[in-house]
């Protein structure tokens, strides 16, 4: 009986997870998917509860499930009260990491099953089970710890070139196809150790290898590594909710990996194997000539006589912390008849939808946020444009062959009569590459903390 009703609570948790996805893939429907989420993994861990209590002949056990539920739920009640936008996308890489380094427990868990299958195919295919998922949780748990260090700052963002990195990455790939094969002839603690150590170096080296400016599609990416570490779990553990929820998990993250490498004329490929055929380009010693500067005063005298402006955040204004400035920045605008819109690349924050997030956060209208392929023919009709805290997505440099981020799709905010850059310094982007956009007859630059300098607009409006 219980299982049965553990089973049919795992069920409608599945098609919840489902309906959550669905819910998530819209602004106005994403706090109802959110919902569905919440409740799909309530009813997940309540069935688990319910089938622990039902079956244990011991206490402890059941003491031990509930405390790491309630120290997990407090941990996170206590994380996500204090942890500010600026700090999502690290705190989600982290989250990505705890997922691997589960799937790995699971893995080594497993590897104390052998012999209880009563058939060598079954504990053939047991083996293989757990070799995948340790390698899979592995390389995810590695992956991610590097994530959060590069998207923290505690590393430097540039991508490691190791002398024949390619070679090393194909090459893990090989000894870990080796590796499996013994172990499921012969499931031994030194051959899993081994296998377990080169996955969490090549997870390592993988994530190490990416550069700064591809690393929204890295924690994209992780996510869908953790997934499918999940599911491999599942299959460890028997758990049917568990393969499912790690298979929608695993597959729409890497279908989101590949929607945003086409956004970047990336290689889906490429990426996901750690930059594999990509080597830095030369350094960029160009002399582009004197900038020019404007202040406060100036850009409230060029918005309130513009026809229309658009504006294109970026993770400057996550930092400053300046969307609710802009808000209000929009709203006395729009109140002069000024047409405002704002143009959001694909990649713009560290995180896929981190700009979307921040906007709805300050109650900016869903119906002027438009993605890059929306907006960019309207650059040329444009009087203003406001870049408040990007850099790479709207570099001109992408149009260079010869740069390191060529061939990315950016916002071509350069085409309009007016482009005023909000910046602290002159310092190039997160993935290093110099912004010829400063120099343009047609663009100002305005220095200092974004959400300072438009409240100085608005205090001159």
């Amino acid at each position: 009986m219980s299982v049965a009703v553990a089973g049919s609570a795992n069920i409608i948790a599945a098609l919840l997870f489902i309906l959550s996805l669905a819910g998530l893939s819209k602004h106005e429907t994403s706090r109802g998917g959110l919902r569905y989420g919440a409740i799909g993994m309530g009813l997940a861990l309540a069935a688990t509860v319910w089938l622990v209590i039902d079956g244990a002949d011991q206490v402890l056990p059941i003491v031990l499930m509930v405390g790491a539920i309630a120290v997990g739920a407090v941990i996170g009640l206590w994380r996500a009260k204090i942890v500010e936008m600026t700090g999502m996308p690290e705190l989600i890489a982290l989250l990505h990491s705890f997922v691997g380094l589960a799937a790995v427990l699971v893995g080594w868990n497993g590897h104390l099953e052998h012999g209880t299958f009563g058939s060598a195919a079954l504990e053939n295919i047991h083996s293989a089970e757990v070799a995948i998922g340790i390698f899979i949780g592995a390389v995810t748990f590695t992956g991610s710890i590097v994530a959060n260090l590069k998207l923290s700052a505690k590393i430097s963002s540039n991508p490691l070139m190791l002398p024949g990195k390619n070679l090393i990455n194909v090459g893990s790939l090989v000894v870990f196809a080796v590796l499996t094969v013994f172990y499921v002839i012969d499931p031994s603690v030194p051959v899993l150790g081994a296998l377990t150590v080169l996955a969490l170096l090549l997870g390592w080296h993988l994530v190490a290898s990416i550069g700064g400016g591809d690393m929204p599609v890295v924690v994209s990416m992780l996510n869908s590594y953790s997934g499918w570490a999940a599911a491999a779990s599942g299959f460890l553990l028997s758990n049917d909710l568990l393969i499912v929820t790690g298979a929608l998990v695993g597959s729409s993250g890497a279908y989101l990996s590949y929607i945003m490498c086409k956004a970047m004329n990336r290689s889906f490929i490429s990426v996901i194997a750690g930059g594999f055929g990509i080597e830095a380009g030369p350094a960029d010693d160009t002399d582009y000539g004197e900038h020019r500067e404007i202040t406060a005063d100036g850009a409230a005298d060029l918005l309130a006589n513009a026809g229309s402006v658009i504006i294109t955040p970026g993770y400057g204004m996550a930092v400053a912390q300046a969307q609710y400035s802009v808000a209000e920045l929009t709203r006395k605008l729009r109140e002069k008849g000024v047409t405002v819109r704002f143009g959001i690349h694909p990649v713009a924050g560290r995180l896929p939808g981190h700009m979307n997030v921040l906007l709805a956060e300050a109650k900016v209208p869903y119906d002027i946020v438009l993605e890059m392929d929306e907006i960019n023919d309207d650059f040329p009709e444009t009087t203003v444009v406001l870049v408040i805290g990007a850099n790479d997505t709207v570099n001109p440099a992408a149009e260079d062959p010869g740069s390191p981020i060529a061939g990315m799709p950016v916002l071509t905010v350069w085409e309009a009569e007016n482009v005023i850059v909000f910046k602290r310094s002159m310092a190039s982007g997160y993935a290093g590459v110099q912004n010829p956009l400063f120099f343009r007859e047609n663009t100002a630059m305005l220095f200092g903390d974004a959400k300072d300098r438009v409240d100085d607009i608005l205090k001159a409006l």
